[in-house]
């Protein structure tokens, strides 16, 4: 019998002020993931990336980058794709290393990799293999996989920090909310809306390998009997309480029609995935129907909510 192809990983060193441009060099040249991992390992705390405050994403100084690629990636081929995104970025390619992994250790490499990350005072985004540290808290339980969002994004990350940024007066400050996770990738935000008091969600995305993984993510939390998870047309005809947007500048801009009839008089929009210089044209694209609150962003990446008129 013939072995399967092992995973393609491209390993690189680089400095917090440029880990953005250079994970974005990773997946544009056909990256499927891209872990963030702390250069020095050891247990010093000096150096050592602690408790953030609600809304805020920390990094390490000097950063570890490693992009993972499909097993049958040649070589030669990633290569050239990796050059190819170099010059799209206009960035010379820096230093990496490349080597082959087997699928279990990937798999495992992850696992020892994502640790439990907390969003709130009583939030927390842990792995399933790992113990909660605050048993009493929202956990909602997440491996990494190959559809996107686990929170360890800016993007992501932000979505989920305002979301629990309540959780200090109550576990269930989305009581009662109807909620549309609009491009779900993992789950990740329609789940933690139900974990956090929404009385019901849907959750939708273009690419059936992320609808797949929401099921199971959902599953695995509790509350796949709340949530409805489909392709985007499953949502043509519903106004809830709450619309999360975590996609790019150009699909919201684009969507801008639909996110807003998604939204009823008097409910919340909050859009992710776009950067800072961003932020003014979409505020102008929603701005006859929305009013925005103030806006906030980490390392380039934004985060904007707005009430429905």
């Amino acid at each position: 019998m013939t072995a399967a192809p092992e995973w393609l990983e491209i390993t690189l060193k680089t400095s917090r002020d440029e880990v953005e441009t250079l994970e974005n060099w990773l997946f544009k040249s056909g990256a499927l993931s891209v872990t963030l991992l702390d250069s020095v390992d050891d247990e010093e705390l000096s150096h050592a990336v602690l408790e953030p405050v609600p809304g805020e994403v920390r990094l390490w100084d000097d950063i570890t980058l490693v992009g993972l690629y499909a097993r049958e990636t040649l070589l030669d081929e990633l290569h050239d794709a990796l050059h190819l995104a170099a010059a799209m970025l206009e960035i010379a390619v820096p230093a990496f290393t490349a080597s082959r992994l087997q699928e279990r250790e990937w798999e495992r490499t992850w696992m020892d990799t994502f640790k439990p990350m907390q969003f709130g005072e009583h939030f927390w985004i842990c792995p399933t293999e790992q113990e909660a540290p605050d048993p009493s808290a929202i956990n909602l339980r997440l491996d990494p996989g190959m559809a996107f969002g686990t929170g360890t994004h800016a993007t992501t990350a932000q979505c989920l920090a305002w979301m629990g940024a309540e959780t200090a007066r109550t576990l269930r400050p989305l009581e009662g909310c109807r909620v549309i996770d609009y491009g779900c990738g993992s789950g990740v935000l329609a789940i933690a809306a139900l974990l956090l008091g929404a009385e019901r969600a849907w959750a939708v995305d273009i690419d059936p390998q992320a609808l797949s993984a929401t099921r199971d993510n959902a599953r695995q939390n509790g509350v796949l009997d709340k949530l409805e998870v489909g392709m985007p047309e499953l949502v043509n005809d519903l106004s809830v309480e709450l619309v999360l947007a975590n996609i790019l500048f150009k699909p919201l801009m684009d969507l801008a029609d639909t996110l807003t009839a998604s939204v009823k008089p008097g409910g919340r929009l909050v859009v992710s995935g776009i950067l800072r210089e961003q932020m003014e044209p979409l505020r102008e694209r929603y701005s006859e129907h929305f009013e925005f609150e103030p806006g906030q962003d980490q390392d380039g990446w934004a985060l904007m909510t707005a009430i429905r008129r």
